[in-house]
């Protein structure tokens, strides 16, 4: 087992241009912004628990029909927010203070806060991966599911924290009752991602909410929402509403999922205005995303049939898959959320080895002491090319 810094990977080459196709590839962090332990194989070891499995093949560019490892929309960006990211070009040459405050209000108005409690930033992990620097300053631990993202947890890892993982229940739900008494005096944090990634897994919203207000009196609780949307009722699950209640609770969400706008970097979190300012003592929220993204993202915010266009393609692609993958002898965990992820009988680098060469790119990971794939749900074509090499890798 090796850990591999950045540095060590800048110094190498190995995150040059011609390489930067490892990014669509690791783990479930945005990049290698942290350091990486990795096992013999060259695997990224999240913890003893959860290992991903890396293409041998990691640092080529692969040509692939369907792109399937990275959760994107393939339905957007909505019409609407391209032609608002077009028009907003020509004013590329001024800050962007005005829309960001424009988006901010009217983000604070649909989840019923104050715009005080609002944080924008490019993309969610981007306030994830800030929150983790700053409530980690000072030594501390943060407790959360394993598996889940670990954006945030690596980053606050990487200035000192101690992570306390607690694994998933039987159900694949967040295991709440043992998370919260996996909190101590020298917790700074709790994260709940949920919908859960990489499992597609969710959490009961009235045991969640009721966990949230219990465990927020002794530690800030973080609920990441990135998923939440590609549910039907996925406001109804949300739980923004505690911050307005005066809980210690964070919510974030992104513009990269639902809206189809991951390229473009758009996120925000809702909070208490205590943390905010914390946070904005150190690093200004907002300042890394441009013009035209602020542009795009105001208009997708009113592009209701877009959003329940992508809602309804992702469903109909995802009970395809599931219903296809469950005659093949596979058993998904259910999914709410725009992928999917199930066991598979073979060497996780060896499916992917395989499936890469069938130009189909998906996600292997190992947890539970078996290998596992998570494919995320592109078009319907894409969906059917990945059933198409699931059986014929897998036969």
């Amino acid at each position: 087992m090796k850990t591999i810094s950045r540095r060590t990977w800048l110094k190498s080459g190995l995150l040059s241009a011609g390489s930067m196709s490892l990014m669509s590839h690791i783990s479930i962090s945005e990049s290698f912004r942290h350091s990486v332990t990795t096992d013999h194989q060259g695997n990224i070891i999240h913890s003893p628990f959860f290992k991903e499995y890396l293409p041998a093949n990691v640092y080529e560019r692969p040509v692939l029909k369907a792109k399937l490892n990275a959760n994107e929309n393939p339905y957007g960006p909505a019409p609407q927010a391209i032609e608002a990211l077009k028009n907003a070009a020509s004013s590329g040459n001024r800050y962007a203070w005005g829309s960001l405050s424009e988006l901010t209000e009217k983000i604070a108005a649909k989840e019923k806060v104050e715009t005080k409690n609002i944080m924008m930033g490019p993309g969610s992990s981007d306030l994830l991966e800030k929150v983790g620097i700053v409530l980690f300053m000072k030594p501390g631990n943060v407790v959360s599911a394993d598996p889940s993202y670990m954006s945030l947890i690596h980053v606050a890892e990487s200035v000192g924290a101690t992570w306390k993982p607690v694994p998933l229940a039987s159900d694949w739900s967040h295991d709440l009752d043992a998370m919260a008494a996996a909190v101590d005096e020298n917790t700074k944090l709790v994260y709940v991602c949920n919908p859960n990634n990489p499992t597609g897994s969710i959490t009961d919203s009235g045991k969640l909410r009721e966990f949230c207000k219990t465990v927020s009196k002794k530690a800030p609780v973080f609920v990441d929402e990135a998923y939440l949307e590609f549910m039907e009722d996925g406001a109804k699950q949300s739980m923004v509403s505690l911050v307005a209640e005066g809980y210690d609770v964070i919510v974030a969400r992104t513009f990269s999922k639902i809206h189809g706008m991951a390229g473009l970097r758009v996120g925000y979190m809702v909070a208490q205005p205590a943390l905010i300012e914390k946070i904005q003592t150190i690093t200004r929220g907002g300042m890394g995303i441009t013009q035209t993204s602020l542009a795009a993202a105001l208009a997708s915010m009113d592009a209701a049939d877009f959003l329940t266009m992508s809602r309804e393609k992702n469903a109909e692609v995802r009970e395809y898959v599931t219903t296809t993958v469950k005659q093949m002898g596979y058993k998904p965990v259910p999914s709410s959320t725009s992928f999917l992820i199930f066991p598979i009988a073979m060497d996780g680098k060896e499916f992917l080895k395989n499936m890469y060469e069938k130009q189909v790119g998906v996600r292997a990971f190992e947890f539970m002491d078996k290998n596992w794939c998570r494919v995320s749900m592109g078009t319907m074509d894409e969906a059917k090319l990945f059933t198409e090499a699931l059986a014929s890798v897998l036969s």
